[in-house]
């Protein structure tokens, strides 16, 4: 049995805690499953899929330009090279990580699937480590739905998906959340038949009903999204695969077949993997590790970051709570995680960004202004022809501090960082209004939104 002052279970967000604790003279020891180390954002999730994405923004934006008076043609469509891309940037970071791994100082690399045996005890390729304080940074996996007959299926996940090398012809996507509609977004710009059922009433049901309704228009212009449908059944027929539904609402029957079938439905905690039970640590009833405001489980010495406590599946929040556990275990000090105002994104067609409460969320604790503003109805969005995307704000009346902002629309992802920033150094709308914005930039979106408030 070996001893560690600090043992790292995932290198994903995870390496940041190994990295410190090797740099601060601790003996340290990090263990991943492989053989892809790096973790889910790096290998099958952010990274991969929005190198993939970017060309399927590409093309369709080729198909839009006519709105501006200009006719384009797609010759043709590579399919085989835009994925060999993709792998080779993904092997090219394994190059790199495993590089830096072996010229760390103070730190043992266990390339295997861990889990734990006893008290503070871990077991990985037959040998034992004894931690003092553990670092559970393990990610998730796909959460494969119990659909009967999925057994016999070869169906396709959000990592599966990224080791084909033909082009399917048609593709059902079982879920309509994040990855559903980003996937669905890139095989329709492929030229994939693409058909999404989502057993919900509506698209991405942590978004704001106005974006999950315009999403679901906007998608529905170049594949088949059907909401309400419970897939049921899975099956292999001489047309393919075949889903089976029930309408949630009526309780009709629907058959859908194509090439290639996918589950999109979430992701699932890897912490059955590592037994943590055999420590003590508890879980939900979901499977994800309990932490406090510290990140810390209920076992002194034990901390969970990422997708294995779910609190915010997010790569750059990871980050962040990594940096958190890494300074309060290393140095002292007691910092505690803040999750209001952490920002997600959405690729898909139209994009879409939010931070901070849903309009319904804040009506629970507070009387709200509600401010809303059309691409359109500024320069820069007019002179792109963006009739339907818009900005949403939540304000709170008596402090007017923001509470949420919500956009749907072109470069989503880079205008919610100005409302993410002042957010976070106050939440107040005069951070906002006190910069002077480019005119005419997409950016002015952001200001206009905020002069629309109302009460609603």
């Amino acid at each position: 049995m070996k001893n560690y002052e600090v043992i790292v279970i995932g290198s994903g967000a995870g390496a940041i805690i190994s990295d410190e604790a090797a740099a601060q003279g601790l003996k340290t020891a990090l263990i991943d499953k492989g053989p892809l180390i790096g973790g889910t954002c790096l290998n099958w999730g952010c990274i991969p899929s929005k190198m993939l994405i970017y060309t399927a923004d590409r093309i369709v934006e080729i198909d839009e330009a006519k709105k501006l008076g200009v006719e384009a043609e797609i010759r043709s469509i590579d399919f085989h090279s835009i994925m060999k891309r993709m792998r080779n940037s993904r092997q090219e970071d394994q190059v790199h990580i495993r590089e830096g791994i072996k010229q760390s100082k103070n730190l043992d690399f266990y390339e295997g699937e861990g889990y734990f045996v006893g008290d503070y005890l871990l077991e990985v390729n037959g040998e034992k480590l004894k931690g003092e304080r553990i670092f559970i940074a393990s990610g998730s996996r796909p959460f494969i739905p119990p659909i009967k007959g999925s057994e016999n299926v070869d169906y396709l996940t959000n990592e599966s998906v990224l080791e084909l090398n033909e082009k399917p012809d048609s593709l059902v996507i079982i879920g309509g959340g994040y990855i559903a509609v980003e996937f669905g977004h890139f095989f329709a710009a492929m030229g994939t038949e693409v058909t999404i059922l989502e057993m919900a009433d509506r698209l991405v049901l942590s978004e704001e009903l106005e974006i999950s309704n315009l999403l679901k228009g906007e998608l529905s212009k170049r594949m088949v999204v059907h909401t309400n449908a419970l897939a049921e059944e899975v099956k292999e027929t001489e047309r393919g695969v075949v889903a089976i539904t029930k309408d949630t609402k009526t309780g009709k029957r629907g058959e859908f077949a194509a090439e290639k079938i996918m589950t999109a439905v979430g992701r699932r905690s890897n912490a059955d993997i590592l037994r943590v039970e055999n420590t003590g640590v508890e879980t939900d009833n979901k499977g994800f590790v309990k932490v406090n405001e510290y990140l810390e489980t209920n076992r002194k010495g034990i901390f969970a970051i990422g997708d294995a406590n779910g609190q915010q599946m997010f790569r750059h929040m990871a980050n962040r709570e990594a940096e958190i556990v890494a300074q309060n275990s290393f140095y002292g000090t007691k910092i505690k995680v803040d999750y209001s105002a952490v920002p997600h994104a959405v690729y898909s067609h139209p994009q879409v960004a939010s931070v901070g409460m849903t309009e319904p969320q804040a009506r629970e604790g507070s009387s709200v202004l509600i401010g809303r503003m059309k691409y359109f109805n500024i320069a820069k969005g007019e002179a792109m022809m963006e009739k339907e995307g818009f900005a949403k704000v939540i304000v709170e009346k008596e402090t007017n501090r923001i509470l949420g902002f919500h956009i749907i629309g072109p470069y989503a992802p880079e205008l919610i960082q100005e409302v993410v920033n002042a957010m976070t150094s106050g939440g107040g709308m005069e951070e906002l209004g006190q910069g002077i914005h480019i005119h005419p930039s997409l950016s002015e979106l952001v200001q206009y939104t905020l002069s629309s408030l109302e009460e609603s």
